[in-house]
C-alpha cells in the first residue's frame, strides 16, 4: 500500500465489533480495511454471552451455523442470597423473538476465529495484523463546507516508518484505551459504578453444581457471579482486591474456599489435575459513557464508546448493535449518495439504548453489593416478592432491549391500543419459500422491506419502491401465522423495515399510510442500486 492511497472505510481494531463491521460493510459492497496491533487472535476468553438478537447479527456475516456448533445455550439468570438461595430467576427461553437461544454462552476466541475466517473470504476486507494507529487526523473545512478525507497513519510490528491511508471514514473499534475517541476529543461521562473484580476462568471434568444457567451472588461481603461456559469451562468472577493472590499454597486454599459452594477440590493443598484454571485476571468494572461518539467522518464502537459491567452480559452485544446500526447507514451514505445528515442518527439511536442497557447492569450490581444496613434487606425482599408475582420476570427478561426512541428513522404513531411496533425490531420466524425453510432474513436481504397482511396500496408500493424495499405478503411466507399475529397485537396492516430488521414505520391502511415516510425517503436513496443480500426468492404471488 502506498503512502496515501485511499478507501473507503478504515476500522481500528479487530476485536468482534471491529471485525463483524467490516463484513457488515462488505455485504453491502463496501471495501474497508481493518488495522490491528496483535497479530493473531488473543488467545485467552474475555466475553462468554450474546443474546438472540446478536445471534442475529452473526446469521447477517454468515457465521451463524459455525457460531451454533461452538455455542451453549443458558438457561436465565438467578440472583442468590449469600446463602444461595434464589432471590429472583429470570428465564431466558431457548426459542426467542429472533430466532435463536436468547442467551447463549461461548468462548470469545472461537468465535474471533469464525469472524476473522468469514473476513479471509471476502474480496472487499484487508486485515493487516501487527500494525500500531499512531494518528487520525480528518480536514473537516472543505471549500464546499463538506468534510474531506481522514488521514490514518500507522507503523507495523519491528518499523519505525509511518505508513498512512486516506479513508472516506473510519471506524474505532479499539477498545476502552481508544485513540479514536482521543482523536475526536470524547470524553467519558461517569454513571457511577466502578469496583474492582477478580475474573478466573477454568476448565474442569470435576462434577459441578449447577443450573446451566448464569448465579449472581448478591451478599455485600462476598459477591460473585458464576456460570458454565463450555462442556467443561466454567466462570467464576468474584469481587477481590488487586493484591489478593489465587495461587501458591496460601492462594490455592483461598481458591479452594471461593469456589466450594460449586465444586469440591481436593484437599491436600493442590487444586487437581483436572481442575486448570486457564486464566484469572484483575478488572477494574466500570460503567461510562462517551459524550460523542462521532466527529466529521470518524465515529466509535463498542468499548470505545461504551463500558458496562458485566452483570447482564450485554458488553460485546452492545458492540455489534452499534455496527449493525451504523454500518447500513453508512453504506448508504457512501454507496447511494444519501445525505450525511443520516450519520447523525447513529449517535441519537445508539446512546439512549446503550444508557438503559448499563443501568440495568449497575442495578443488578448494586443488588449484588447494596450495603448490610436493614434498609438493603428490606430492598433485597422487595425485589424478591416482587419477581414473585406471575409474568415479572419473564417480562424482564422479554424486555431486557427496548425500543429504540422515536426520530428520523422511527416513526411513532399514536396508539389507543395494542403494542407500538416502532423502534423495535420484527421477529425472525423460520418461513418456507419455493417449499424450502428459511429465516426470515434470509428473505428479507439486506435492503429495505415492506411485511404485510393485507395487499399494499399505491402509496405503500411507492415507497416501497423509492426505497428499493421488498414487499412481501406475510399470509405466504408459511411461519404458522405468527408474524400476522405480531401485527395484530400491533394494530398493523403493514410495517416499513429498516435493514437492520428495526420497523421505522407502521400503516393501517383504513386510517394511515407512509406518508411522513415518503417526505423524506429520497434522501435515503438518491441513487439507488441493489445491496448484495443475496435473499432467498420470494413467493412469486408476492414479488410486486
Amino acid at each position: 500500500m502506498s503512502a496515501a492511497s485511499r478507501i473507503p472505510v478504515v476500522i481500528i481494531g479487530a476485536g468482534p465489533v471491529g471485525v463483524t463491521t467490516a463484513l457488515l460493510l462488505a455485504r453491502h459492497g463496501v471495501r474497508s480495511l481493518v488495522l490491528e496491533r496483535h497479530g493473531d487472535v488473543y488467545p485467552l476468553p474475555r466475553a462468554v454471552v450474546v443474546d438472540d438478537e446478536v445471534r442475529r447479527i452473526l446469521q447477517s456475516v454468515g457465521v451463524h451455523e459455525e457460531f451454533a456448533a461452538l455455542a451453549r445455550p443458558a438457561h436465565g439468570l438467578r440472583l442468590l442470597d449469600a446463602r444461595r438461595r434464589v432471590i429472583a430467576e429470570f428465564p431466558r427461553s431457548p426459542h426467542g423473538h429472533h430466532g435463536y437461544p436468547q442467551t447463549s454462552m461461548f468462548d470469545q476466541p472461537e468465535l474471533e476465529r469464525l469472524l476473522r475466517e468469514a473476513l479471509a473470504r471476502r474480496p472487499e476486507c484487508e486485515l493487516r495484523g501487527g500494525v500500531g494507529v499512531v494518528s487520525v487526523t480528518q480536514d473537516t473545512d472543505g471549500p464546499d463546507g463538506s468534510t474531506g478525507p481522514v488521514r490514518v497513519a500507522f507503523r507495523r510490528d519491528g518499523s519505525d516508518e509511518e505508513e498512512h491511508v486516506l479513508a472516506d471514514a473510519v471506524l474505532g473499534c479499539d477498545g476502552a484505551g481508544s485513540l479514536t475517541r482521543d482523536t475526536i476529543g470524547a470524553v467519558w461521562e461517569d454513571l457511577h459504578f466502578e469496583e474492582s473484580w477478580r475474573v478466573i476462568d477454568v476448565r474442569t471434568s470435576r462434577q459441578v453444581r449447577t443450573w446451566e444457567g448464569a448465579e449472581q451472588i448478591c451478599c455485600p461481603t462476598r459477591p460473585a457471579t458464576f456460570m458454565r461456559v463450555g462442556e467443561d469451562r466454567y466462570r467464576w468472577e468474584f469481587r477481590l482486591p488487586g493484591h489478593e493472590p489465587l495461587d501458591g499454597p496460601e492462594g490455592l486454599d483461598r481458591l479452594r474456599e471461593l469456589v466450594a459452594p460449586w465444586v469440591d477440590l481436593p484437599a491436600d493443598g493442590s487444586s487437581g489435575d483436572d481442575f486448570e484454571v486457564i486464566r484469572q485476571a484483575q478488572y477494574t468494572f466500570r460503567a461510562r459513557l462517551a459524550d460523542r461518539w462521532r466527529r466529521g467522518r470518524v465515529f466509535l464502537l463498542g468499548d470505545a464508546a461504551h463500558l458496562t459491567p458485566p452483570f447482564v452480559g450485554q458488553g460485546l452485544c452492545a458492540g455489534l448493535r452499534d455496527a449493525r446500526n451504523l454500518t447500513w447507514k453508512l453504506a448508504l451514505v457512501l454507496q447511494q449518495g444519501a445525505d450525511d445528515r443520516l450519520l447523525d442518527i447513529y449517535e441519537r439511536e445508539r446512546k439512549p439504548h446503550v444508557r438503559h442497557m448499563i443501568r440495568i447492569a449497575v442495578a443488578v450490581g448494586w443488588a449484588m453489593t447494596g450495603g448490610q444496613d436493614r434498609a438493603a434487606a428490606i430492598r433485597r425482599a422487595v425485589v424478591g416478592a416482587a419477581c414473585r408475582i406471575p409474568g415479572v420476570t419473564a417480562a424482564v427478561g422479554r424486555d431486557l432491549s427496548p425500543a429504540l426512541a422515536a426520530g428520523p428513522l422511527v416513526r411513532r404513531r399514536p396508539r389507543l391500543v395494542g403494542r407500538v411496533l416502532a423502534g423495535t425490531l420484527c421477529p425472525q420466524p423460520w418461513v418456507t419459500v419455493d417449499g424450502g425453510r428459511v429465516r426470515l432474513d434470509d428473505v428479507l436481504g439486506d435492503s429495505f422491506a415492506v411485511l404485510t397482511a393485507v395487499p399494499p396500496t399505491p402509496q405503500v408500493t411507492a415507497v416501497a419502491t423509492a426505497l428499493g424495499a421488498r414487499t412481501i405478503r406475510v399470509d405466504d411466507l408459511g411461519d404458522d401465522g405468527g408474524l400476522a399475529a405480531w401485527l395484530a397485537r400491533g394494530r398493523a396492516d403493514a410495517v416499513l423495515l429498516r435493514p437492520d430488521r428495526v420497523v421505522l414505520d407502521t400503516v393501517n391502511t383504513g386510517t394511515d399510510d407512509f406518508t411522513g415516510t415518503a417526505a423524506w425517503a429520497p434522501l435515503l436513496h438518491t441513487a439507488r442500486r441493489p445491496a448484495e443480500g443475496r435473499p432467498a426468492p420470494l413467493p412469486r404471488s408476492t414479488t410486486r
